[in-house]
């Protein structure tokens, strides 16, 4: 399946296409699910998107991976997204948490409890996904597929919706859609920012390698990708 490509491609330019996706499916389905990464990369895209025009009371907003940190903290994906997304018209989206209450301490048995918890926690979440709005780093991990981080072999091999992984390179142990979920969706979107990121994409078109996940996605026949660089 080909990936479509948008250079110099505008943050309302896609809030445009993911809202028409939304649309759309509203108007199939008579609902849609949406899936957005966190950090401050996407904050222009989620402050273009919640002013679009859409019947937003039918939209299920989801994380596609977060930190496992509380809701107050500074690096609180969850709290990212409903303060520059979860307001104006997309204030009547429903957001669906993975977790509310943490424990202080985290290991393995700990980290599969939140996992089985998120996982009911977005039972309700219509799927496949309708959208799910991916971002890049510069080790061209996406969602929270750290490359050889813990967790994240398995994290790309399950058939499992969420999986936990602890990064080697970043801080905080996270929940995040394996491989297989995000694959599941009906459209994925990659947003891009700077030449550095956009030569990593460019090495990760090449060919699939589990040490560039972001390769993982772009090179499979699965599920329509549209990459969007800015």
């Amino acid at each position: 399946m080909a990936v479509t490509e948008h250079p110099n491609a505008t943050p309302a330019a896609l809030a445009e296409h993911i809202a028409n996706a939304l649309r759309s499916a509203i108007a199939a389905r008579g609902q849609a699910s949406l899936a957005v990464s966190g950090g401050k990369s996407p904050i222009p895209l989620f402050e273009a998107l919640r002013e679009q025009d859409l019947d937003w009371s039918k939209v299920s907003v989801v994380l596609v991976d977060e930190r496992v940190v509380p809701r107050d903290h500074a690096d609180s994906n969850t709290a990212l997204v409903a303060r520059h997304l979860l307001q104006g018209r997309a204030a009547s989206a429903r957001f669906l948490l993975f977790f509310r209450e943490l424990a202080p301490t985290f290991n393995a048995e700990v980290l599969d409890a939140l996992v089985r918890d998120a996982d009911e926690r977005i039972a309700t979440l219509p799927w496949p996904l309708d959208v799910a709005v991916l971002g890049m780093g510069e080790d061209a991990h996406t969602a929270s597929l750290f490359p050889g981080a813990p967790g994240y072999a398995r994290a790309i091999a399950t058939d499992q919706r969420l999986a936990w992984v602890v990064p080697d390179t970043a801080p905080h142990a996270r929940i995040s859609f394996t491989l297989s979920a995000l694959l599941a969706a009906r459209e994925l979107v990659l947003s891009i920012t700077g030449e550095s990121k956009l030569a990593v994409y460019r090495r990760a078109a090449q060919k699939a390698d589990e040490a560039l996940p972001i390769s993982l996605v772009i090179n499979q026949t699965q599920t329509p990708l549209s990459v969007w660089m800015n």
